[in-house]
């Protein structure tokens, strides 16, 4: 594509927000001939889309769907440049351990937060769904995150979220703890003794970014 750095970054932007994997994957690798920098991509184009959608979503314009498919356009332009970034001294905003906790099985509301927090810059481990309070201490072991992130969407699996925070604030882990879900709310955020609470990915993504002061 021709044209000017900021209309060449504008279409990559808009390749996100019109939810087009190919595209937007294309695009991203045409900026890179044209030997744009990295953080510039990243920044201007991925990153400013998924703001950019956070807003609509708050605004009311997107709904859940359209958000997960502006994240699956995003990352696909995202793993053009990941190894791109990981051969560079690019540090990731910051490290965030996400997770269903044990017995409970759903994961659409935690990838999406999980892509939404790719979008912003962060390195996500996923560690998928029915995550034992022992196996979210052994991922802090082995990644140090600045933060750790669980879900739950059944009343009956809640109380899993505040014993991996008793066992992980009992062996000196003492990093932010961020919770979501449909039945979850600041209340029992308050009560199980985490940092804070997000009622959707974009919210998760702003408390993110505040717990790590790159808001």
């Amino acid at each position: 594509m021709t044209g000017s750095l900021d209309e060449r970054l504008d279409a990559i932007f808009e390749a996100v927000l019109d939810y087009e994997d190919e595209k937007t994957e294309r695009l991203v690798r045409e900026e890179l001939a044209h030997g744009t920098d990295l953080q510039v991509i990243l920044n201007d184009a991925l990153i400013s889309a998924m703001d950019e959608v956070g807003d609509l979503f708050s605004e009311g314009a997107l709904f859940v769907p359209e958000m997960l498919m502006a994240a699956r356009a995003m990352k696909a332009g995202l793993e053009v440049l990941r190894p791109l970034l990981a051969d560079t001294d690019s540090k990731p905003v910051g490290t965030i351990v996400l997770g269903t906790v044990h017995r409970d099985l759903h994961d659409i509301g935690k990838n999406l937060v999980g892509m939404m927090l790719e979008g912003a810059g962060f390195t996500v481990v996923n560690l998928g769904v029915d995550v034992p309070p022992e196996n979210f201490l052994e991922a802090v072991h082995e990644h140090h995150p600045d933060v750790i992130g669980m879900s739950a969407l059944l009343t009956t699996t809640m109380p899993n979220m505040g014993k991996t925070i008793q066992l992980l604030r009992k062996e000196g882990w003492n990093g932010h703890i961020m919770i979501g879900g449909a039945p979850v709310n600041q209340e029992f955020a308050d009560a199980i003794g985490a940092d804070g609470f997000a009622a959707d990915a974009p919210g998760a993504v702003e408390l993110a970014r505040r717990m790590i002061g790159a808001a």
